[in-house]
């Protein structure tokens, strides 16, 4: 069906905001509970995520179909790329803060409470030298190392590049109407964000049981988990769409002209890539 010259779809009530806001509300009541030790708690969370999971699956289908169905044009592909952009830059903003207590913790706390400035660090901790990497104060006798950038954090640094040529090439195929050629790609890019999250999973796992890195080793374990486990969130949501996205290709969604689903999917991949990079350099090398 083709849309009307000039005519902007405005999609119809939905109760889908509801169920989602229900969701919510019960992973917090569940989450709440876990914090105060409750015995039913992981059974509310596990609810609550499941109405979520259950409100996305029915929303996603709602505007797969609209699109389908042609009731977007031109203007409605304006603000799904205005608002994709939009939505990208809160990611810059959401990892900026996160990098912005790693180079706080690096170059202000740790070097004023571990002596740089005698007139200030005295007054504090008495005869306490520090030096990144470090867990802080109190952490001193506790046996840890941090995570090194070989083998596996580099594994994973050449697993996501070479996931963001493969979409590319996908890309590449698309705009000239090669179908077979990207679904491969799309498959094999796939393929390889899965395989970074166990290569993650296992790094992960060496951390726990063999560096005695964790959570709770003070500011470099904190950070260190934060940032690496945020990334590796938004790589499951990542490799997620890509999947949906390359089903969505072998049932003949999409077209040379009409695929902004794809690029929307491909500009958060290629913004996950580069976050990755600055961990890698910042994390794991500096």
């Amino acid at each position: 069906m083709a849309q009307a010259q000039g005519h902007y779809y405005v999609p119809h009530e939905s109760h889908w905001p509801i169920v989602g806001s229900v969701g919510l509300a019960v992973s917090m009541v569940g989450a709440s509970l876990y914090l105060n030790g409750s015995s039913v708690s992981l059974w509310i969370l596990l609810t609550g995520i499941a109405i979520i999971l259950f409100m996305m699956a029915g929303w996603f289908r709602d505007v797969i179909l609209e699109n389908e169905s042609g009731k977007f044009g031109p203007a409605e592909g304006r603000s799904f790329r205005q608002g994709m952009a939009w939505f990208i830059f809160s990611e810059v903003m959401f990892f900026g803060a996160f990098f912005g207590a790693l180079f706080y913790a690096r170059v202000l706390s740790v070097p004023w409470l571990g002596g740089d400035d005698p007139s200030t660090s005295r007054y504090l901790w008495d005869s306490v030298v520090l030096a990144w990497p470090t867990a802080g104060p109190g952490f001193g006798d506790l046996e840890w190392e941090p995570m090194g950038a070989w083998p596996l954090p580099t594994i994973n640094t050449l697993l996501l590049l070479t996931s963001g040529v493969t979409l590319t090439i996908a890309h590449h195929a698309i705009k000239e109407g090669r179908r077979a050629k990207t679904i491969l790609f799309m498959w094999a890019t796939v393929l390889l964000g899965l395989t970074f999250m166990g290569v993650q999973a296992y790094e992960y796992y060496e951390a726990y049981a063999h560096l005695n890195l964790r959570m709770d080793t003070g500011i470099y374990g904190s950070t260190f988990f934060m940032l690496t486990g945020f990334h590796g969130f938004h790589v499951l949501v990542g490799a997620i769409t890509l999947l949906v996205i390359t089903l969505r290709l072998m049932k003949g969604h999409f077209s040379a002209e009409n695929h902004f689903g794809f690029e929307a999917a491909a500009w958060y991949w290629h913004f996950v890539d580069v976050v990755w990079l600055g961990l890698f350099l910042f994390v794991y090398i500096l």
